[in-house]
This record gives structure tokens, sequence and C-alpha cells, in this order.
């Protein structure tokens, strides 16, 4: 089975796509780069693409261009009033939930409720609605990772760097870890749940995306997203990553990303996590801790 999704994905894109009339997918962050090139792909093929966003406006916008049915919602990942309130007001079951959301910030900041921003935003604040949509999840959870696990530690004892060094790189890895390793450990509770959901990751490689742009001029990252333009997938072909990851009859825990040289471009494919995003131990303990910085948990595991 691995075999041939490996093979089947070599050349695969979003023009593959099979027919999702009927079917209701959540897309957080949907306004632009990967999280838009996947709701516009999602739409194409029939399906209705709730748009998950902090800018509804510009979500308004988005939305009229897509060609299927489409919702606005308004989500604050660094809010948890934000996340309550929108499953809340989300109507109806989810299909699939794509966790895409995130943010790089090259300024040190704590979101209102306490966390650290990137923690907050890219792992706690999805964890959390995950948990909160869960009962109305029928299919699948599909978490956004990066590259950039492969570099992060996760220290539960200083997770919001109050007593070491922070540095917008060590905090971009470690929620990076942190989705990692809370897909493993999600993944291991539907399976001991035995549950008919499953759980998959994708990464979109080194895509030429605005991800930190919202942050104010910094020339580093200027640099380094011009060179991304020139020379990394487009966030097109980086969302063919999440949209395999999301629609194909795949292995719960199955983790997909660009089958190119260091898996930075090309075309989806199973690719192989870093030894540290694999520590069950690790998960387990990171979840606990979740639940209790968010005050959610699965209500049907």
């Amino acid at each position: 089975m691995i075999f041939w999704h490996t093979f089947a994905a070599m050349s695969w894109t979003a023009a593959d796509l099979l027919d999702l009339t009927g079917q209701t997918f959540v897309v957080t962050g949907a306004t632009n780069g990967i999280g838009l090139d996947t709701a516009t792909a999602l739409s194409k093929a029939g399906a209705e693409v709730v748009l998950a966003v902090r800018n509804v406006e510009l979500g308004k916008q988005r939305a009229a261009q897509l060609r299927g049915p489409t919702r606005v919602h308004h989500l604050d990942l660094a809010n948890l009033q934000s996340v309550r309130a929108f499953a809340d007001e989300l109507d109806g079951n989810v299909d699939v939930l794509i966790n895409n959301a995130g943010i790089f910030s090259t300024k040190a900041q704590f979101t209102i409720d306490g966390f650290e921003l990137m923690m907050g935003t890219n792992f706690l604040g999805p964890f959390a609605l995950t948990n909160l949509l869960w009962p109305r999840i029928t299919s699948r959870v599909t978490v956004v990772g990066s590259l950039a696990h492969r570099s992060g530690q996760v220290n539960l004892d200083d997770p919001y760097f109050t007593g070491r060094k922070w540095t917008p790189a060590r905090s971009y890895a470690q929620s990076k870890l942190a989705d990692m390793l809370w897909a493993l450990e999600l993944e291991r509770r539907l399976r001991q749940a035995d549950s008919a959901i499953t759980a998959t990751i994708a990464h979109p490689g080194w895509a030429g995306t605005k991800l930190g742009s919202g942050n104010g001029f910094d020339p580093m990252l200027s640099v380094v997203q011009g060179i991304a333009r020139v020379v990394a997938n487009s966030s097109a072909q980086g969302a063919a990553s999440v949209l395999y990851a999301a629609t194909m009859p795949l292995p719960s825990g199955s983790y997909i990303g660009p089958g190119g040289l260091r898996e930075m471009r090309g075309a989806p494919t199973q690719v192989k996590r870093a030894e540290r995003a694999a520590d069950s131990d690790l998960a387990r303990r990171l979840w606990e801790w979740a639940s209790e910085q968010t005050g959610t948990d699965l209500s049907s595991t």
C-alpha cells in the first residue's frame, strides 16, 4: 500500500483531485499562500470550503473567486476565545479539517492567553480547534507541518522561552515539532479508540509564500523570500502535498511532502519524519500539557 501511494504520487498535482462534491472542508489561513491554493483546488473539485480566517473581508473577497460553495468565518488562532467562538458558530459536520494557518514572527511576543506567539498560534490554537470541532469531524484531520521540525526542540519545562534564549528560528522550529508530535499522539489515540477518523501530516517543502510578512520589514526574511520565489516550490506546488494528505486514501499517520532533493520541492509523496518527531513519550506529555493550557481535549476518545 505504501509503495503504491509513493509511486502514484510521483507526478500527482491538484488536477488529480477526485470529485469532492458533498464534502465539507475547513481550511484555516485560507486568504493567502498555501491555504488559498488549497481552498481553490478543493472548491474546483466540488467541495464546500469553509475559509477560517483572521481577515473576514479579505476572506469574502477570496471566497467570491472560488467556484464551489463557500463559507467565511472569523478565526484567530492566537486567541482561544476566538477559537471557541468559531467552533460554536460553525454549523454542521466537517468531513476534513485542514490545520494550515501558521505564522513566523521576527519578534518575541505573547498571545492574549499568555502563550508564546508562535507556540500559541502554530500549535496550541490548532490543537484547541481540533478538540472543539471533534464531535463533528467525520473523516480526517490534516496538520500542516514544516521541514523546520527537524531542528526543533520541545522544552516542556520552558515552552515559552522565559528562561532560555528566544530566536525566531528556535521558536518556529519548536512549534512545528510540536505539531508533528501532536499528530503522532492524535493518531495513537484514534487507533486506540478504533476510530474511523484518520490523521495525516503534510509539509509543503520550501515554498515561496508570505509567511512572516505581517511582522514588518526584516532584511534577512526578505532575502530568504526572494530566493524562495526563484528556486522553491510555488505556493500551489506546496499546496499539492496538503491536498494529497487531506484527500487521498492514506493510512492514518501518513506524512506527505515533496519528493525532490531534500524534500524542498517536487510532487507529493510519503516522506520520513525526524527521529525526534517519533518520540511517543514526549508526544503524550505534550498532549497533556496542551490540554491543560487550552482547557480542551478530545471528547470522544
